[in-house]
């Protein structure tokens, strides 16, 4: 779990204010969709956007606002293209709640924590009413895997089946707001967000690739975990962008690792036998990508020995990204990782994407 949410919990825990901004409706040209959010503290942006420029700039002070006040709001802004040069932002409008109390969320994002650190997915329910006089309440529930059985005890009956009939439309756009006028109930808005554990990038071989790539991998918001046989390679000192740091054989290692639909492997050892006890491993094994670096001649060889000695089937081979990398020229460490992160990244989109049809 490493996101705004991962944010939302370090500065709760450090016992700091914090202000959460979330855009949950937007029309027009708008920079951020819904669902964007953005965390402040009173020195300004701790993490997130809800889409840079002026708006930013007049959630962050609205921000700074509501911290002193305590009182948690919805804001409506106009970005009108036509407010001269300094206000020219991009058209349309948007929607924003800002919780002056996020620190209220302890409980349910330590829930969230937990079922992300299973790989388990699940959804976010914001539920906003308006006070006597003046601003908002915001609740918030973690409703974990399929949620019907999940769903908070003490909420209304007819509420929580509004709920359930849009779990599924959640999971596939992500954020939605739930209709709530055919519900007699205190809540005004509610916002229902489905909530994945980042897909796992897992490295093998801790050298000078690995490294630049664990680092690129964390940026791209992968959950990075690198494995090598040598502590002085596997070691925050070394890699301090991985979330975890495996020191073992690395075929054993390897073999070790819970591979899903949601896993990317990058092969980036010292040597030929090592990428070959970590593609034995994974090989088959159903993860989203498997690449291994390596020369034409290398690739070749390995193939078929992979096929002569039935480790691998001519399909299973075929799947294997190897060469590593989109082909850019790529000569520097630098530049072969931002190659392989790049593949990465047109994988999982195209993976999205089709998860989505």
């Amino acid at each position: 779990m490493r996101s705004i949410h991962h944010k939302i919990l370090e500065q709760i825990r450090s016992g700091s204010g914090a202000a959460l901004a979330t855009v949950v409706r937007a029309s027009g040209s708008t920079p951020q969709k819904p669902g964007s959010s953005a965390l402040f503290s009173e020195k300004g942006l701790l993490a997130g956007t809800v889409g840079g420029g002026l708006l930013e700039g007049e959630v962050q002070h609205i921000a700074e606002s509501v911290m002193i006040s305590g009182t948690s709001d919805h804001f409506y802004f106009n970005l009108d293209s036509d407010q001269g040069s300094d206000g020219a932002i991009c058209g349309g409008e948007a929607e924003v709640l800002i919780d002056a109390t996020p620190s209220s969320l302890l409980t349910v994002l330590e829930k969230m924590e937990e079922s992300l650190s299973r790989r388990t997915d699940g959804f976010l329910l914001t539920g906003v009413s308006k006070k006597h006089d003046r601003g908002r309440t915001i609740r918030r529930y973690w409703i974990s895997g399929s949620g019907h059985e999940d769903l908070p005890i003490d909420m209304d009956t007819a509420f929580k089946e509004v709920i359930k009939d849009h779990l599924k439309h959640a999971e596939r756009y992500g954020f939605i707001e739930i209709d709530l006028s055919s519900v007699p109930h205190q809540v005004e808005m509610a916002y229902l967000e489905h909530i994945k554990p980042m897909p796992h990038l897992v490295i093998a071989g801790g050298g000078h690739i690995g490294k630049a790539l664990a680092h690129l991998g964390s940026l791209l918001e992968f959950e990075v975990t690198v494995v090598d046989d040598r502590p002085e390679f596997a070691s925050v000192d070394h890699i301090p962008d991985a979330d975890h740091l495996v020191v073992s054989a690395i075929g054993p290692a390897m073999e070790e690792i819970k591979v899903g639909p949601d896993t990317y492997i990058v092969i980036v050892t010292r040597g030929h036998n090592h990428d070959g006890e970590a593609l034995r491993a994974c090989i088959g094994s159903g993860a989203a990508f498997i690449g291994m670096i390596g020369s034409s001649h290398k690739v070749g060889i390995m193939k078929k020995q992979f096929i002569d000695e039935q480790w691998a089937t001519p399909e299973q081979w075929s799947a294997i990204h190897t060469p590593i990398g989109l082909s850019i020229g790529s000569k520097t460490v630098q530049e072969i990782a931002i190659s392989i992160a790049a593949q990465l990244v047109e994988v999982r989109n195209q993976k999205n994407r089709e998860d989505a049809e």
